[in-house]
């Protein structure tokens, strides 16, 4: 069985600076990755070359999404066959409300997999199923995206888009960055109940997130490679020692 992401010697840059160099990672279906590293490793670069970023230029290898060739998809084809970006900081999206924005990303996903439209009362029943799920409050729906929320609102919110979307994969960019400690709680304890569910890249600094999440693999980004790999024990290595661990 093919992997459902496959980055074979993928070496990436921006402007005249090479960022990624000769990266190799495989994902299968259902796989909970985190990825650790010290500022600069390359670990944001990385999710944003699998988004389609267009300030980063790809000069070298390959990478496989569901058996597809991904470089030649443009970012929205990406998102609508099944990968999904979660931000650091997301974006405040002024004059837009949740339920516009949520609604048009649905029907566009329809569209993209040649689907009919959903019904007004079809689509509605779906936003309130996944609400309750989350324990949010429908009028959230009203709300400008993102606009005065707090980091853990926007987290939130992001899950929620994830939640309606069901990606294949989905990455997940330093999502504990900014949270206070219920919050972080909260997330996490929502991505653990998402696990399995689909495949998830876990970028982080802070082993805390690995705990409640308990990913089946952990890896150590330096210098735009992968050097390290292992099992969810490693981040706790990495907690106590560092990153100035002997690579394997």
């Amino acid at each position: 069985m093919h992997p459902l992401l496959e980055l074979k010697n993928i070496s990436a840059s921006t402007g005249e600076k090479t960022i990624l160099d000769e990266l190799s990672l495989s994902i299968g279906e259902g796989e909970t990755h985190a990825i650790m590293g010290p500022n600069g490793a390359g670990k944001s670069t990385l999710a944003s070359v699998l988004a389609g970023h267009p300030d980063y230029e790809v000069d070298k290898g390959e990478i496989l999404f569901a058996g597809k060739d991904l470089l030649s998809m443009d970012p929205a084809d990406r998102a609508h066959a099944g990968l999904f970006m979660s931000f650091q900081y997301p974006i405040e999206l002024p004059g837009i409300t949740n339920r516009e924005f949520l609604e048009k990303a649905l029907q566009e996903k329809q569209k993209y997999l040649e689907k009919k439209p959903l019904e007004k009362e079809a689509l509605e029943a779906l936003l309130e199923e996944r609400l309750k799920e989350m324990n949010i409050s429908s009028a959230f729906l009203d709300r400008g995206v993102n606009v005065g929320f707090s980091g853990g609102e926007k987290k939130k919110n992001e899950l929620l888009q994830m939640a309606l979307l069901q990606p294949k994969l989905a990455i997940l960019d330093e999502t504990d960055s900014g949270l206070d400690v219920d919050a972080l709680k909260l997330i996490g304890q929502r991505i653990h109940e998402i696990k399995g569910s689909c495949s998830l890249i876990i970028i982080t600094h802070y082993a805390k997130l690995l705990e409640l999440i308990q990913p089946d693999h952990v890896h150590v980004m330096m210098e735009g490679k992968i050097v390290r790999s292992g099992s969810k024990d490693l981040a706790k290595e990495i907690e106590e020692l560092g990153y100035a661990v002997e690579v394997s």
